[in-house]
């Protein structure tokens, strides 16, 4: 988790990432969106396509305009804007209610994350879910998941 909280940033990184997602591409769109200050902005920036989140696209050659697009790796990190959203609404973090639902396209029903069994496709509850070391795991990681060795 800590490496991917480095790789993303901050909260204003997470906002750009939001906004590229919505189909803004642009640095004053971009800008506008969010209000972040340009010089916290173009660090932001710099700091996503360094990390492979974002790529530059030039646009316009005369004068030089490049314009920003999830990659791969950016896109993958819906799921977290989605459970960070849903987290927010359910706790109200904005004190302004719920600003945007996700639905389905065909039905309109609300949409919510779930966790889905990797084998069988089936949604499994909360309750259910435990964390295990997994092959990167360290002797902090095991000590971490399993009390008995602390």
């Amino acid at each position: 988790m800590a490496g991917a909280l480095e790789a993303v940033g901050d909260r204003w990184a997470l906002l750009l990432i939001r906004d590229l997602s919505l189909g803004l591409r642009r640095y004053d769109e971009l800008r506008t969106s969010t209000g972040i200050p340009p010089a916290t902005l173009a660090a932001r920036l710099t700091h996503l396509v360094e990390g492979g989140l974002v790529e530059r696209v030039r646009y316009q050659e005369r004068p030089p305009r490049d314009e920003y697009h999830l990659t791969g790796k950016g896109h993958d990190l819906w799921k977290v804007m989605v459970a960070l959203r849903e987290w927010g609404d359910r706790w109200d973090a904005s004190g302004f209610g719920v600003p945007m639902e996700m639905v389905d396209r065909e039905t309109g029903r609300p949409l919510r994350l779930t966790l889905v069994d990797a084998e069988t496709g089936e949604n499994v509850p909360i309750e259910r879910a435990a964390l295990r070391p997994g092959p990167g795991a360290d002797d902090a990681v095991r000590r971490l998941l399993d009390p008995g060795v602390r």
